[in-house]
């Protein structure tokens, strides 16, 4: 049985992407976030940006590293967007060195 997984993709105020997920992401619905990464991708290559997109994660309460997998394979294109539940699992696997990790604590500039 899959874990409760909710994903939605919308256009950004910049026209960027946005993949908004909440749940828990695990081997059971991985690759349901992996296509929807995929299809973020793809809207944002054919964008005029150069291809980055937004995968905002507040609203994740545990990533597995099927899930980590999925963002490693766009993390030349993606920004992160996570709480401080997250911050562990993005710094020890390596994701907060290679991607930008916006801490949705910040207040909006």
């Amino acid at each position: 049985m899959a874990t409760p997984l909710e994903l939605s993709t919308r256009p950004g105020a910049d026209g960027i992407p946005v993949v908004t997920v909440a749940g828990e992401i695990d081997m059971s619905n991985a690759d349901r976030f992996r296509d929807a990464l995929g299809l973020a991708a793809a809207a944002a290559a054919a964008a005029a940006d150069g291809g980055s997109f937004v995968v905002d994660l507040t609203g994740v309460e545990y990533l597995d590293s099927a899930g980590v997998h999925a963002l490693f394979e766009h993390a030349a294109r993606i920004r992160l967007v996570a709480g401080p539940l997250l911050e562990p699992v993005l710094t020890v696997s390596g994701l907060a060195d290679i991607t930008s990790v916006e801490d949705s604590r910040r207040e909006p500039q």
